[in-house]
């Protein structure tokens, strides 16, 4: 075997993820009962946004599980924050029903079922392979590898291979500064996504004339001004952020545990540019804001000089 620490904590995980009785392996367990059931429940119903109901309570439900140290509860409360942001923001714009497989379905979902993206997935056949593949088999391992360095912090607190200690260094305390930040930048995003969607609907219901951004029909001021997706790029650097807790824990510069912030921004780039394309189709004026405002990165002519916002 290696001597690479990053090695041996990979070897460590795997055997705590198929050894009864550890954090660990009830963390497998419930992604295996959240996988079979997310499918059963999608298939059944015709919802597809099972994973979608679940996306902001797993990754802390993971985290809270294999606590044991400092540095594990640390990021908990850590993910812990950033799931009750996203849970408050699904549940508002009305994801929530009861019985819980109802609730508003992620309009994405129907535009990609009718072949929209890839015509292929128009066939029920090849949609319900996507459903169990895709939907429902790699969306939940995504949920369980995002929280990944909180397990492998745990996996190094209990292993007898490290002894250095486990106490928290400045790489955790920028980690969890920096995860934060993120997070308040998402909630500050979702506010006013939701300030404007109220007064827009607010303003049609009463017949009210619309001018500026709310006759365009999308969002342009504010963290908008800056980037189109806010919340998505906040939401990469927040888990790229949480990676350094493996880091920090293992002195490993390229870890394993890293895969999770990396499908996630890859998978970013493909539900970010899906949306995209659905905004300018029901909007026209889009295509102008996107020549205006990049999708993650800001710029610096917008930052220094304010360009992004509607004129």
């Amino acid at each position: 075997m290696s001597d690479s620490p990053s090695l041996y904590l990979l070897s460590d995980t795997i055997d705590a993820l198929t050894t009864p009785g550890t954090p660990v392996f009830c963390t497998g367990v419930i992604w295996c009962i959240v996988t079979v059931g997310t499918w059963l429940v999608s298939t059944l119903t015709g919802n597809y946004s099972q994973v979608d109901k679940l996306w902001s309570i797993l990754p802390a439900v993971y985290a809270c599980i294999v606590v044991c140290d400092a540095r594990t509860t640390l990021m908990a409360a850590v993910t812990t924050f950033w799931s009750l942001r996203l849970t408050y923001n699904f549940y508002r714009r009305g994801g929530y029903a009861w019985p819980p497989w109802r609730g508003d379905e992620d309009y994405r979902w129907s535009y990609v079922a009718q072949g929209k993206m890839v015509s292929i997935l128009a066939n029920p056949v090849v949609w319900h392979f996507f459903n169990l593949a895709f939907i429902s088999i790699f969306q939940n391992v995504l949920l369980l590898l995002i929280a990944a360095p909180s397990i492998v912090a745990h996996v190094h607190a209990v292993s007898v291979d490290f002894t250095s200690g486990n106490a928290l260094t400045s790489v955790d305390f920028i980690a969890a500064f920096s995860a934060m930040t993120f997070i308040c930048i998402e909630a500050i995003a979702d506010n006013q996504q939701n300030t404007f969607q109220t007064e827009k609907y607010r303003r049609k219901n009463a017949g009210e004339a619309l001018e500026g951004e709310y006759l365009q029909g999308f969002l342009q001021s504010g963290l908008f001004a800056i980037v189109r997706k806010p919340n998505y790029a906040a939401e990469q650097c927040l888990w790229t952020s949480y990676s350094l807790f493996a880091f920090s824990c293992t002195g490993v510069m390229i870890h394993w545990s890293y895969i999770g912030c990396i499908l996630l921004a890859l998978l970013f780039q493909g539900s970010g540019r899906l949306t995209e394309r659905i905004t300018r189709e029901k909007y026209s004026a889009y295509a102008g804001y996107q020549q205006r405002v990049p999708l993650y990165v800001p710029s610096w002519t917008i930052l220094s000089n304010g360009k992004g916002k509607i004129s």
